[in-house]
């Protein structure tokens, strides 16, 4: 009995400290991109006049601090948004949404998003809606957004569980493009 509780300790911490790993590791290949831009494309729930069918789109992996990492994503001309992901000690990771107005002010509707439920994978990381979203956008507040992160690809997905809202837009990481554009609030 003593060898098998010893084992199952050694196999939980094993596996606590993969689960950490993955987190880190998504983290990790993340920073790798800091300072680099990139072009995408819509690849799920495109709709004419929908703001982004049309339009240039670039995400540029902007700044890369210990525990957090800002990511805008140009629209065109429009420089209004900024994923905002943080990590915690027990690497869980946050995501936020930065929206502001080209003064630089906060927009209505900002710093929504979720925190992941659990480290993830190393490609893989999931955030639901968070309480303060579901609070201060009700029809957000079943909304799951997640990122991918492979050696060519990085994507952005939000779907709205229980309607047919699925928005995806995939980053070729395999050709960098050139962005000296900062966001609207930018302080360096």
């Amino acid at each position: 009995m003593k060898y098998f509780v010893l084992f199952l300790m050694t196999a939980m911490a094993g596996s606590l400290s993969a689960q950490v790993a993955e987190s880190e590791k998504f983290w990790q290949n993340l920073r790798q991109h800091c300072g680099k831009s990139y072009e995408g494309k819509i690849t799920a729930g495109a709709k004419e006049g929908d703001g982004f069918t049309g339009e240039k789109l670039v995400m540029h992996v902007l700044s890369c601090e210990p525990g957090r990492i800002r990511i805008p994503f140009y629209v065109g001309a429009d420089r209004s948004r900024t994923w905002v992901l943080t990590k915690n000690e027990d690497q869980i990771i946050t995501l936020k949404h930065d929206h502001r107005h080209r003064d630089g002010s906060e927009e209505e509707v900002t710093q929504y998003g979720g925190q992941s439920a659990n480290q993830g994978f190393a490609h893989l990381q999931m955030f639901p809606a968070d309480r303060q979203t579901a609070s201060s956008i009700p029809y957000a507040s079943t909304n799951v957004w997640w990122m991918t992160l492979t050696d060519s690809t990085f994507s952005y997905n939000l779907h709205r569980i229980g309607s047919d809202l699925l928005f995806t837009v995939e980053f070729d990481l395999t050709k960098p493009v050139q962005s000296s554009a900062r966001p609207w609030g930018w302080q360096d």
